[in-house]
């Protein structure tokens, strides 16, 4: 009998993966005190990035079946 790994619920909710083995997320900054912020950075910070190396190999644990 194999065990089975659980994936992180948090990690579930935040990054998603990609057809290549990528991950994306979404950019902190947005949710409160923002009112002083240009329209430029606002913008900026709406968009998906791409997570680096660092935090795909975190993500290999965090997410064992995902990609």
């Amino acid at each position: 009998m194999s065990y089975k790994l659980k994936s992180h619920s948090g990690a579930k909710k935040r990054f998603f993966p990609t057809a290549n083995g990528n991950y994306k997320r979404w950019q902190a900054g947005l949710r409160h005190l923002n009112s002083g912020l240009s329209p430029e950075r606002t913008n900026r910070l709406s968009r998906t990035v791409f997570v680096n190396n660092t935090q795909k190999k975190m993500l290999k644990k965090a997410l064992p079946y995902s990609c």
